[in-house]
């Protein structure tokens, strides 16, 4: 159904005086900024609100399902257990460290109903990059999986202020803690072996403004940095999502995701990682707060997806790109029913404009979107989904009506957008973000915080323009970074490993385009001299350092010095032209980089 009512006309009577998502201005931080008037308080309240669907289903994973009540227990009965056996206090911090299974959404509601704030880890981390997590972000209680244990066990010594860590099996075995370990560690399934009927939260008074996560964003400068998300932010998304479906409900076409009236509760595939912001704003607390079952895989399969949406009727799936066109792709496509698709919604890496006529094409009844946002704007920031969509195919949309975005040139010096900085659908500009979502800032990082962070405006590092109906453009990466299927790999963090090998004397890394991945990292090395040293060899150099999909996957070993500017700068448009443009295959190419976890 074509769009009866644009996008300002809607915005307009959703946000009207006396309507559900009236907006109204409070001081966050010192700084005036408009906010959604009716968002939750926190997390706690989403919780308590989530009650309210009794015996739906929420959590599915394989053949187990969890309903809500079933859930909103044994959140319960955790979060007494972190306070009364684990002494965790307002502000302690909580790591989830494990790929997605329900005791990951069960963790974080039990954490953020006690008033901890929760530390979600990327599960592909090697052994020393969770150290790292836990020991920056200094975690007093962690939960992890079997092989995310496995990969922390020879660092817990190392961790001071962890007081314990639960482990929850995969396979569903028992758990065994080793006698030796140097913190206490206690099996998932033991402290919900008997949950009460009755089980109520700690009392735990929150507010909006309290710090709610830290999610790790690779670093510009080689180490991770932890974006500190307040209560707010978390609401801020969730009703920022609810205003879309609404808009789009009012323009004429069904809410994203929403199943058809009259049939039935609708349901999420769970695609993408519950460690990305993504994941956990957008598709998790979202889910639970709209009463939607949502389905979790073991592991990304294109295959099983489609045997999941048709058993479970999935009304809604996505993540990056490629997982999209690896399900329409699938040899199964044909013979699954994926009839009850009714939105296929996806983010992280960039587009292809084609990829919205074959979803139209394989899911005529779906409403295809597509969202701009970062870690440090808890999720969403911009939405492009339904006609718009098909119309400007190569915009990530709108923004939310309480985030502001302006663009800013090169060597601009204020804390904030001026009203005299370039402007029009033909200028170009970092984007700086502002609203309720931005999160305050990097945990004890206060230097870094100072340089993204001015005056409520986030630098966001990409550069961009805006046209005359306000919708965005993503045209480059101020960043030097690589996005792989989806992960952010910072340069300079792959440079910093290949530095340590002693036969390089210099490198770059760059990237190296991937039909299905979007990208792929690729590194000039230049060798020591007399130096010999593999492809192999250096790979495995990093991945022994780094998590698996920063592993260079192909690398260039290069007989002159990199070209670089008078200030010393690596010309890296220059070298990728040189070592992709030409389309030869590099000298040294590896073969692809294994998944880890």
């Amino acid at each position: 159904m074509t769009a009866t009512m644009s996008v300002e006309e809607a915005t307009r009577a959703l946000t009207a005086p006396g309507q559900m998502f009236e907006m109204e201005e409070t001081d966050i931080g010192g700084v005036p900024t408009r906010v959604w008037k009716h968002a939750p308080g926190s997390l706690r309240d989403v919780l308590e609100l989530s009650r309210g669907h009794g015996d739906k289903a929420y959590l599915v994973y394989e053949d187990e399902q969890t309903t809500f009540e079933e859930h909103y227990r044994i959140v319960a009965a955790l979060a007494g257990t972190l306070v009364d056996r684990f002494g965790l206090a307002k502000g302690d911090r909580v790591t989830i460290a494990m790929r997605n299974l329900p005791e990951w959404a069960m963790a974080f509601w039990a954490a953020s109903a006690a008033g901890g704030i929760v530390v979600p880890l990327n599960a592909w981390w090697t052994g020393p990059e969770l150290e790292y997590g836990l020991a920056d972000s200094g975690t007093a209680v962690a939960f992890v999986d079997g092989e995310r244990f496995r990969r922390i066990l020879p660092h817990l010594g190392a961790l001071p202020d962890l007081r314990a860590v639960v482990v929850t099996t995969e396979d569903r075995t028992p758990f065994e803690a080793p006698a030796d370990a140097p913190v206490p560690v206690i099996s998932f399934a033991e402290l919900v072996a008997d949950v009460p009927a009755e089980a109520a939260l700690p009392d735990v008074a929150l507010d909006p403004e309290d710090d709610a996560t830290i999610f790790y964003t690779s670093g510009t400068t080689g180490r991770p940095k932890g974006a500190v998300g307040t209560q707010r932010n978390m609401c801020t998304n969730l009703m920022s999502l609810f205003f879309i479906n609404s808009r789009q409900s009012l323009r004429g076409s069904s809410g994203i995701g929403e199943a058809p009236p009259g049939t039935g509760q609708s349901a999420s595939l769970l695609s993408v990682p519950l460690f990305h912001a993504t994941g956990c704003h957008s598709v998790l607390v979202a889910n639970t707060a709209a009463g939607n079952k949502l389905v979790m895989m073991h592991h990304w399969d294109p295959e099983r997806a489609l045997e999941l949406i048709e058993r479970e009727q999935i009304t809604s799936f996505g993540g990056v790109p490629a997982m999209v066109m690896q399900v329409i792709d699938s040899p199964d496509f044909a013979r699954r029913d994926t009839s009850s698709v009714r939105a296929v919604a996806y983010g992280g890496a960039p587009a292809p404009p084609e990829l919205v006529r074959r979803i139209k094409e394989h899911f005529p009844v779906s409403a295809p979107s597509n969202g701009y946002g970062l870690t440090e704007t808890s999720s969403v920031t911009t939405m492009n989904s339904g006609d718009d969509y098909a119309r400007k195919p190569d915009s990530v949309g709108p923004p939310v009506p309480v985030c502001d975005v302006r663009l800013v040139p090169d060597g601009f010096a204020g804390e904030e957008p001026t009203d005299d900085l370039p402007s029009g659908p033909e200028a170009t500009g970092e984007l700086w973000i502002k609203g309720p979502n931005v999160v305050r800032g990097y945990w004890n990082k206060p230097e870094a915080t100072a340089a993204s962070f001015t005056r409520g405006w986030l630098h966001s590092g990409d550069v961009a323009r805006i046209d005359d109906e306000g919708f965005v453009y993503i045209v480059d990466r101020a960043k030097d970074m690589v996005i792989r299927g989806g992960e952010n790999v910072y340069s300079v963090e792959v440079e910093s490993a290949l530095f340590e090998h002693p036969s390089v004397a210099d490198c770059a890394v760059i990237g190296v385009p991937h039909p299905v991945l979007g990208e792929e990292v690729g590194a000039a090395v230049v060798l020591r001299p007399g130096a010999k040293v593999s492809a192999e060899e250096l790979a495995r150099h990093v991945r022994d350092r780094l998590a698996a999909f920063k592993v260079p996957t192909h690398i260039w070993f290069r007989g002159e010095p990199l070209p670089r500017n008078p200030q010393g700068k690596v010309l890296k448009r220059e070298l990728r032209s040189a070592l992709v443009g030409a389309g030869d295959a590099p000298p040294g190419a590896e073969p692809p980089a294994e998944e880890v976890g």
